[in-house]
């Protein structure tokens, strides 16, 4: 599969702060990436370089195969863009909206149609000021669409939605990567990640701390799937001597790691032997989530360190 997004030793500097510091990755043409980091981690540095609207410090960039600097008014009729924060005229209607989009871009797109791609036809006389949140988003990604990209970039789409306006702009990434699209989507949603992306990169302090799939992350750098049962230090020292389980109490409970899924049946076989007291269990693993958390922290300790160090 090639590549829509080619980044290599990718570095921005502001005097002598570099706030993105050699990173590199590509992103597969039709999939969905998604590219995570905490706040002042140079996300928005790179969507931006990408993008043509900041110019890089080094580093090769090939966005469908144009440096978005110097070719960035050929990018921009194949790329779609919903920023943050999306805001638009408030009295303008969605079909008006489109209508002035297809001007600029010198498309005939029917407005009807890609408001119905984005479950928005129903609204498409409403002004912007009377829709929701949520169907602002949506009508967000309808101007995004209106030059029929081939990569949507989506920063933060679904920040401040309730749960099910969240899944409707799910249903519309969805359906954007069913129709060969790709997206780059920035998110502080783990969870969203993970349901979403084929890939995901994580950046903090301007580096890439991480990347693969999500699965291929958890894998990597998260914790052993465990069981997790309500019972005492007692059962917990019990699996220790009696099964060689690595057993320890967390939280007021008893949380073991299994290596594979028949050490379930062992332990639940061994803590009823155990006569010990015990009222229910759970198994869990790591999400992703879980792994961002513990990487973000790890790098934080490193860099109060290198701090203390200095």
């Amino acid at each position: 599969m090639s590549a829509a997004i080619e980044v290599d030793g990718l570095v921005k500097r502001y005097g002598p702060l570099a706030a993105v510091d050699g990173i590199r990755f590509s992103v597969r043409t039709g999939t969905v990436f998604s590219f995570l980091g905490p706040n002042g981690a140079g996300k928005t540095t790179t969507t931006e370089i990408l993008e043509g609207l900041r110019r890089r410090t080094e580093g090769e960039v090939a966005v469908l195969g144009l440096d978005p600097w110097t070719q960035g008014r050929e990018l921009h009729q194949r790329i779609g863009v919903i920023p943050q924060d999306f805001r638009f005229f408030d009295k303008i209607t969605a079909k008006e909206a489109i209508e002035y989009y297809r001007t600029l871009f010198g498309t005939k797109v029917d407005p009807r149609g890609l408001l119905e791609q984005v479950a928005l036809a129903d609204k498409i006389n409403a002004r912007y000021d009377t829709l929701s949140g949520g169907q602002k988003q949506k009508f967000g990604l309808a101007l995004a669409l209106t030059n029929d990209p081939e990569i949507c970039f989506l920063d933060e789409p679904t920040t401040g939605l309730d749960p099910q306006a969240r899944r409707a702009i799910w249903a519309v990434i969805r359906n954007l990567k069913r129709e060969g699209r790709t997206v780059f989507l920035t998110t502080h949603y783990l969870e969203e990640a993970e349901l979403l992306a084929d890939q995901v990169a994580i950046i903090d302090h301007g580096k890439i701390i991480a990347s693969g799939s999500p699965s291929e992350i958890i894998e990597a750098h998260g914790k052993p799937a465990r069981m997790v049962v309500e019972g005492s230090p007692a059962l917990a020292e019990y699996l220790r001597m009696n099964l060689g389980a690595a057993a320890i109490v967390e939280d007021g409970k008893v949380s073991v790691t299994l290596s594979n899924k028949g050490d379930a049946l062992k332990i639940l076989s061994a803590i009823e032997e155990s006569g010990l007291p015990w009222t229910s269990f759970t198994t869990t693993k790591d999400t992703l989530e879980d792994v961002f958390v513990r990487l973000v922290g790890q790098m934080d300790e490193g860099a109060l360190k290198s701090q203390e160090a200095s």
